[in-house]
């Protein structure tokens, strides 16, 4: 089962960077929608008092107008038809404000609630307008009545001014305290009306109008230090001028009358210092109002802006930051995609190249096999890897090239030891052909035949060494060869030559050149076969002759291999693979590929029909001769 491979580097940065990146995104878009928020709500609120705050002033300016007017109508100061002229111009302002307010949309719920108690107790104004008509009311509780009205919108302002603007709130709060201030000197004005007719100042009107006037001057303080000097300086005017010194000495003479004695002289000018202070008043109200109303929607309009060039920027920045992040994880993963590339090119090209050349030359590798790794790159820590990278194919390469001079050392003391072995068995092999020949004794003769047998294949594996050094055993035929004289000559080179049987043999021949390899290939195969089978079978040996070249087909009837170990056996024969020490009990295998490479011959090993394995060896025509001849060295 292969290895499991990890997540790619590049994704895994790019959950690394997405961590930060996000978290900032996430951090702009909050901020950008906190302050983008309070610059709409500060847009709202400009609708807000163009919809509902302005309408509704105008509407509650003529409620304080029709209060007055309904008090001097019930006193029998003024005709009833002035009255239904003002409720005429009352009603036409609260018609304008009910038009332009219901519509409004997304009011938040404090809004909506006092939106409806105002329109509720609009609702009630017919009733009491049908006491003053009937004048079944005291005049007292008629301006009750309308004053729990007007206190209803100014209850509908202070849910209307909760603006995210700490100065614009300020400023929008005293205009709300001034505006009260005025509904209490409208109050005022009508009480008086009351207390004249009258002609002195009762226990319940002296209650009522000590309120208003404690009322009126606590709003007045706490509101004038909140404006701003702009704002404040005409109000400052206002409480240094005659006007207002003459109302308050009014307003001290009411409050201080005794509720048993009658109306001062002075009584007489009350109602024109009213008038005058009410004329004033009214004036900067108005003034004030439109000042704040108007201040809404720049500070609103500004405000976004801020908030467009901040956002723009963080925005840029969000941006920026990805892309730099983005491009340095690129960066990054193009120079280890880089030092990866290199490094799989040195293992599996130039490293395996270098190996394989210097199986046959050991010469001193070139600048162009160890050329260092080049990688371009940017960060200190890769640049490291590749030095190292570097240096250890600087080792590679050194033992490389150590351990091919050993080999080719070791291949030497082979080789020399195997001709050593080769020339003292040739000579062996001659002085037993000589005691052969003299030997008359039946018995001493098989002996030797024996030994020259035994001799016959000490040859053999000493030729073997030779092979496997890549070195040619030195044994040579100069004309071919008949196949079943190779054929004999493989068999008499093993040690159950008995069990083999060679079948007849097509009348072609070897050339010389091939006889001695080929012998030695067929005698490490028939030998396998004899080893790798039972005793009391025998090895047969079939020759065929096809359009390429000539089959011989080496048959036993062991119990043959799996097929896994078989094809491992095939592709070992096919490769021509280097010959590995450990595996020493293969050598007769690794002296067949040899053998087979140097002559273009195809060994396969497939499974017999009698339970065994069959050595099919396919000689090409190259090394057949055109016509047989006798065999001659």
């Amino acid at each position: 089962m292969p290895p499991k491979r990890g997540r790619p580097i590049a994704v895994k940065l790019l959950v690394l960077l997405l961590v930060p990146l996000l978290s900032l995104a996430g951090l702009w878009a909050f901020a950008a929608g906190l302050t983008g928020g309070d610059g709409l709500r500060l847009l709202a609120i400009s609708e807000l008092a163009t919809n509902v705050a302005l309408p509704s002033e105008r509407a509650a300016a003529e409620l304080q107008k029709e209060r007055l007017a309904s008090i001097e109508f019930m006193v029998g100061d003024l005709p009833l038809s002035k009255v239904t002229e003002q409720r005429t111009r009352t009603d036409q302002a609260v018609a304008t404000f009910r038009s332009s307010a219901r519509p409004m949309r997304d009011l938040s719920p404090e809004m909506a609630t006092q939106l409806n108690v105002v329109f509720g107790k609009l609702d009630q104004l017919s009733e009491t307008r049908r006491g003053v008509d009937a004048r079944t009311r005291a005049p007292l509780d008629v301006i009750n009545g309308y004053s729990t009205t007007v206190d209803a919108f100014f209850r509908m302002y202070d849910a209307m001014i909760l603006v995210p603007d700490t100065g614009l709130y300020r400023q929008a709060r005293a205009s709300t305290m001034l505006g009260e201030a005025t509904e209490m000197l409208s109050r005022e004005r009508a009480l008086i009306a009351v207390v004249l007719s009258a002609g002195r100042v009762g226990a319940r009107e002296r209650a009522a109008f000590t309120g208003m006037v404690a009322t009126r001057r606590l709003l007045l303080n706490q509101a004038l230090p909140q404006l701003d000097n702009k704002l404040q300086g005409p109000y400052e005017r206002l409480v240094a001028s005659p006007v207002n010194k003459e109302f308050l000495t009014a307003e001290n003479a009411i409050r201080d009358q005794s509720t048993a004695s009658g109306l001062p002289a002075a009584a007489a000018t009350w109602p024109v210092d009213a008038q005058n202070m009410w004329t004033v008043v009214e004036r900067e109200q108005v003034r004030l109002t439109q000042d704040i109303t108007g201040r809404s929607k720049p500070a609103a309009i500004g405000l976004l802006v801020k908030v467009g060039v901040a956002g723009g920027l963080g925005l840029i920045a969000v941006v920026a930051s990805v892309l730099l992040s983005l491009r340095f994880r690129r960066r990054l993963v193009e120079e280890l995609a880089g030092l990866r590339d290199a490094a799989t090119e040195l293992a599996e090209v130039r490293l395996p190249a270098l190996v394989a050349r210097l199986r046959t030359n050991t010469s001193k590798p070139t600048p162009e096999e160890t050329a260092p790794l080049k990688v371009v790159t940017h960060s200190s820590e890769v640049d490291d890897i590749v030095k190292a990278f570097n240096r250890v194919q600087s080792t590679a390469v050194e033992a490389a090239v150590d351990q091919a001079r050993l080999r080719h050392g070791v291949n030497q003391v082979f080789v020399n030891l195997a001709r050593r072995n080769q020339s003292l068995l040739h000579r062996q092999l001659l002085q037993l052909d000589s005691m052969e020949r003299a030997a008359e004794e039946p018995g001493m003769l098989a002996d030797l035949f024996k030994l020259d047998h035994l001799t016959t294949r000490m040859r053999r594996h000493a030729e073997s060494l030779i092979i496997l050094s890549d070195q040619s055993p030195g044994r040579a035929w100069r004309n071919p060869v008949p196949i079943h004289d190779v054929l004999r000559a493989a068999v008499a080179e093993i040690e159950e030559y008995e069990r083999v049987e060679v079948l007849s043999t097509p009348p072609v021949a070897l050339v010389g050149s091939a006889v001695t390899d080929v012998a030695h290939l067929l005698a490490e195969l028939i030998e396998n076969a004899t080893l790798f089978s039972p005793p009391q079978t025998r090895v047969d040996v079939r020759t065929s002759t096809s359009p390429h070249g000539l089959l011989v087909e080496i048959e036993d009837r062991g119990l043959g291999l799996p097929r896994a170990e078989l094809d491992e056996l095939n592709d070992r024969l096919d490769r021509t693979p280097e010959f590995d020490l450990a595996q020493s009990e293969r050598l007769g295998l690794f002296v067949v590929s040899r053998l087979a490479a140097r002559h273009g011959i195809k060994a396969t090993l497939v499974a017999s029909p009698y339970g065994g394995l069959t050595a099919v060896v396919a000689l090409p025509s190259s090394l057949l001769a055109d016509q047989p001849v006798l065999a001659g060295r």
